[in-house]
C-alpha cells in the first residue's frame, strides 16, 4: 500500500499575482515547475520524491488557483522565474534543485540567468525554444496561425496545428479524445490563457547563451527517450550544443514525469545523487 505524505498548500502574493503552491516531505528541496501544466500534473512524482526531499509545486501564474491582477496581459518566462525564485525564498531551505518541463524548462532557464544563488542543480526537460532552430521564422508563423485559430473558437484545428508543429503524432481516437471535444470550467480558463498569454512568449524567447555557458550551476538538459525527431527534442539539442553540454535522457516523452513517475523518480535520483 502506497503512503501518501502531507501536503500544505498555501498562496503567496508576488507582484501582479498571487502564486498557489504545494509543499510535501522533508529533506532536501527540490521544486517541480511546468507551465502550462499546474502543479496537479506533478503530484505522483512529488510523493514519491517526498520520502526523502522536501517538494514543492506550483500552479504558474495565471493558470488554476494562481490568480492574476490583469488576466489580459501575456505571462513570460521571466515573470515565471521571478515568481519562481519568490518561491524558493520564501521557503528559505537553502539552494534547490529545479526540475523544470516543456514551458517551465524555460522558466528554469530564466532563472538560472536571473537568480542563480538560489539553486545548485536545474534540470531543463525539452525546454521548446524555437528561437535556436533553422526553421523559427515557419515555427513562428505557424505559431501565430494556431494560436488565432484557437482564439477563433477551433478548438480541435488548433491542437490539430500544434501536433504537427510539435511533429506528435497521436492516434487518431486518442486526438479526438483529448481535444476533439468540448471542455469548461477551470479546464477551460486554462487552456484560454496558455494559447492567448503564454505560448508566444514561451517558446520564442531567447536565452542568453553566454550567461548559461558560463554559469556555476549544474545545468542539466533533459531529453525524452521517446521524444525523438520532435520540436522540443531537437530545440533541446540545439540549446545543449550551443552550450556546450550533452543532453541527458529522461525516460519517456515530453510528459514522462506524468506517463511513468516511479522510472521518472529514479532517473532523477541518478542525476541527482546528493539532492
Amino acid at each position: 500500500m502506497t503512503t501518501r505524505t502531507s501536503t500544505a498548500i498555501a498562496t503567496l502574493r508576488v507582484d501582479g499575482a498571487d502564486i498557489c503552491f504545494e509543499l510535501r516531505g522533508r529533506g532536501p528541496l527540490i521544486a517541480l515547475h511546468a507551465a502550462p501544466m499546474d502543479a496537479a500534473a506533478f503530484s505522483p512524482l512529488a510523493e514519491l520524491l517526498a520520502v526523502d526531499h522536501t517538494v514543492l509545486t506550483c500552479d504558474p501564474r495565471g493558470i488554476n488557483r494562481s490568480k492574476v491582477d490583469h488576466p489580459d496581459q501575456d505571462v513570460t518566462p521571466d515573470m515565471r522565474a521571478d515568481d519562481l525564485a519568490n518561491l524558493l525564498r520564501h521557503v528559505d531551505a537553502g539552494p534547490a534543485a529545479l526540475f523544470g518541463s516543456s514551458g517551465g524548462a524555460v522558466s528554469a532557464l530564466a532563472l538560472v540567468q536571473k537568480h542563480p544563488q538560489l539553486v545548485n542543480t536545474v534540470i531543463a526537460h525539452e525546454p521548446p525554444l524555437a528561437e535556436l532552430v533553422s526553421d523559427t521564422e515557419e515555427l513562428r508563423i505557424q505559431t501565430d496561425d494556431m494560436i488565432q485559430t484557437y482564439l477563433s473558437g477551433d478548438r480541435r484545428g488548433a491542437w490539430s496545428a500544434f501536433m504537427t508543429s510539435a511533429n506528435i503524432h497521436l492516434p487518431p481516437e486518442l486526438f479526438d479524445s483529448m481535444f476533439g471535444g468540448r471542455i469548461e470550467g477551470q479546464a477551460a480558463a486554462d487552456e484560454q490563457f496558455a494559447f492567448a498569454h503564454m505560448e508566444r512568449a514561451t517558446t520564442f524567447w531567447q536565452p542568453d547563451l553566454s550567461a548559461l555557458r558560463d554559469t556555476e550551476v549544474n545545468l542539466v538538459i533533459g531529453i525524452g527517450e521517446d521524444s525523438a525527431n520532435e520540436l522540443c527534442d531537437r530545440t533541446s539539442r540545439a540549446l545543449a550544443t550551443q552550450i556546450g553540454i550533452e543532453p541527458t535522457m529522461f525516460p519517456g516523452g515530453h510528459i514522462g514525469f506524468a506517463e511513468d513517475p516511479m522510472a521518472f523518480a529514479q532517473r532523477l535520483r541518478d542525476v541527482l545523487p546528493t539532492v
